[in-house]
């Protein structure tokens, strides 16, 4: 999990130097808990620097985009980071990286992601009426159900609107112009046109047909008609003379782009969302196991390389079509599954770090949002995971016999949302949505508890990223392990100083408890020891941190210095590194104290056991300081 970081103008910064600076940045948007930059560059060392930053939870490269994973403050931190970067608005994007395919999903997260929230609130609004109707069949006459369903309603009839905003940045156009052609392609007059096009009138414009196609909750024609404008505003700005130009590019661009989206663009592209939405109806209606067992399986999967918001359009085409969707019924499920294998990881645990990580990220998976719940717990133990997408699977094929769907969008499917499966014409879609709630929840617990949640498989160490390596010499470590394995090893110091308890080092990654347990001390000295046998699993490019593995098993970090990181390695020697073996007492690295402190840096160094999860106990030495080789404490199996 991502802690509360101090400095948001910091983190940023320092992600913005991570990857090559602002002339290296195309652009940047944000979803619920993800950072999303376009590099024109990407730099090799980028990925691991940024990971290790207090406050990140984990970066992916994927859809040609850097996406950083930060949580629930990752809005402070894009706020702060495009104060630090000037994209040009006006300027002709450079050519995208990677496949269309890449390209169409980073275009989606760009145009979705900043207003997902308001539908997500809208969908609630809508399922909560759902839910009030039910017990009172004359509240949907009342002037105070009309008022709240137009509320709800309002964000999805106008989501044109919306798009044209967050399009016109990503495409990088005038955005009042972009908002004036999507507003006027759900006025009410062009709807009424529809209307009586659809009755049989003879209606053109410049002598070609009209549709009936209206635009209301639409996604695909107003987001083509932005991008189409970018070409059309960039090429027009370059030969009308500057006098006239914020007069008459607007014009231009208004009377081209609006007939044109009614007359070609909005008809071909709403054909293009419905033939995908009928593609995949098709496969949820004469195959819906198979449907369910896909999305339930492999939802989370999409999730993790941010790729989900690929999807959006064929949902929203769905409730434009029908009133109903399936998938989001099969989603909410999947969420569910991940939510459900946290609670097996809770219940299953002895460790209270990793219960109150786990907490924390099952009250995020509530309200729809699983990326705390992937990269905290059930992608950082595996096991988790791969039962979570079991169950997920098995859920939605249980729910897939009672024809689930959701009648009303939901911006971030989970728990909150179930209610918008109701429907009286369908009544038996409710129960299918439970039944496949209650196993996604139910069977991931239960798997925990008989096959366990497997070994901490990624720590990230505050500013450096912990990652158990398997290559040939720990697999023969593993093997000797299995056999010499015992109940309970002593950690002794690696150094002299003062001990102070882990809860108050004033750095919240390391005090919350979230790394595991431990203690931290400040250093008397400038050298770190080796506080048992065992092997380097992890040594911080910057040098200022150590990950080690006793020969039983123990594994520690022992970090030197807080926001050390930002030394670049300067004061630190490393005597050792990846893979090395060595025994207590062997030197590990040096470090010049004073330089450290005449950066305004304290030395104090936690040192946590961070697979502290795999033991019942962790019995601490009650001294307030520390001698060399002296015991600090004792873990017991």
């Amino acid at each position: 999990m991502a802690e509360k970081v101090r400095d948001y103008p910091k983190l940023a910064k320092d992600i913005l130097e991570a990857v090559g600076g602002e002339e290296n940045v195309l652009s940047v948007t944000r979803c619920a808990t993800r950072l999303r930059i376009v590099l024109k560059r990407s730099k090799p060392d980028a990925k691991q620097l940024v990971s290790s930053m207090p406050g990140v939870i984990t970066v992916v490269e994927n859809s040609g985009q850097f996406q950083v994973v930060i949580g629930q403050h990752v809005g402070e931190v894009h706020d702060e980071f495009t104060s630090l970067v000037n994209i040009d608005e006006s300027e002709e994007p450079e050519a995208s990286k990677g496949t269309v395919v890449n390209r169409v999903i980073a275009t989606m997260s760009a145009v979705f992601a900043p207003f997902i929230y308001i539908l997500a609130a809208a969908g609630i609004l809508q399922g909560m009426l759902i839910l009030i109707n039910l017990f009172s069949d004359s509240f949907a006459n009342t002037g105070t159900y009309q008022v709240f369903s137009f509320i709800s309603w309002a964000p999805f009839t106008f989501l044109p609107i919306f798009i044209a905003i967050t399009a016109s940045k990503h495409f990088k156009t005038n955005m009042y112009i972009a908002v004036a052609a999507c507003a006027a392609l759900v006025t009410p007059e062009w709807a009424g046109m529809a209307a009586e096009i659809s009755e049989g009138a003879q209606t053109t414009f410049a002598g070609l047909p009209l549709s009936e196609t209206v635009y209301t909750s639409s996604v695909l024609p107003p987001l083509f008609l932005v991008w189409i404008l970018s070409y059309l505003e960039r090429f027009l700005n370059k030969r009308i003379n500057e006098v006239i130009r914020p007069l008459f590019v607007p014009l231009i661009c208004l009377v081209v782009m609006v007939p044109l989206t009614i007359v070609l663009i909005g008809p071909i592209t709403t054909l293009g969302a419905n033939g995908i939405a009928n593609g995949y109806n098709f496969l949820a209606e004469y195959a819906p196991a198979l449907a369910g067992a896909i999305i339930g399986a492999f939802w989370q999967v999409l999730v993790i390389f941010g790729v989900h918001w690929g999807i959006t359009p064929m949902v929203l085409a769905n409730f434009e079509q029908y009133g109903r969707d399936s998938f989001q019924a099969y989603q909410t499920i999947a969420v569910m599954a991940q939510v459900g294998a946290v609670l097996g990881v809770i219940i299953k645990t002895r460790s209270q770090e990793i219960k109150k990580v786990g907490t924390s990220a099952g009250i995020t998976g509530i309200f729809g949002i699983t990326e705390p719940a992937i990269y905290g717990i059930t992608l950082r133990f595996k096991k988790p995971f791969i039962y979570g997408c079991i169950s997920g699977a098995v859920g939605a094929i249980a729910a897939s016999f009672f024809n689930p769907y959701y009648f009303a969008y939901a911006g971030l499917p989970g728990p909150l949302t179930i209610v918008n499966g109701i429907d009286s014409e369908y009544p038996m879609s409710i129960w299918g949505i439970l039944l496949g709630v209650g196993i996604a929840v139910i069977l991931p617990i239960i798997l925990i508890q008989l096959l366990g949640f497997g070994e901490d498989t990624a720590k990230q160490a505050g500013d450096s990223t912990l990652v158990k390596e398997q290559d040939g010499r720990d697999q023969a470590a593993a093997a000797v392990n299995e056999e010499t394995r015992i109940n309970e090893e002593t950690i002794s110091a690696p150094f002299e100083g003062d001990i102070i308890p882990l809860d108050q080092v004033p750095d919240e990654v390391f005090s919350s408890g979230a790394m595991g347990s431990g203690l931290a001390i400040r250093p008397a000295g400038n050298k770190v020891y080796a506080p048992f046998d065992g092997t380097v699993v992890m040594t911080a490019p910057t040098k200022h941190a150590v990950g080690l593995r006793s020969h039983v098993g123990v594994e520690l970090l022992i970090h030197v210095g807080l926001d050390t990181v930002n030394l670049q390695g300067r004061p630190f020697t490393l005597k050792v590194e990846d893979g090395s073996t060595f025994k207590k007492g062997d030197l590990l690295l040096e470090f010049d104290k004073q330089s450290i402190e005449a950066e305004g840096l304290d030395t104090i160094t936690p040192i946590i056991i961070t697979n502290s999860g795999d033991y019942e106990e962790v019995i601490f030495n009650d001294k307030n300081k520390s001698a060399l080789d002296q015991e600090l404490f004792t873990v017991i199996k």
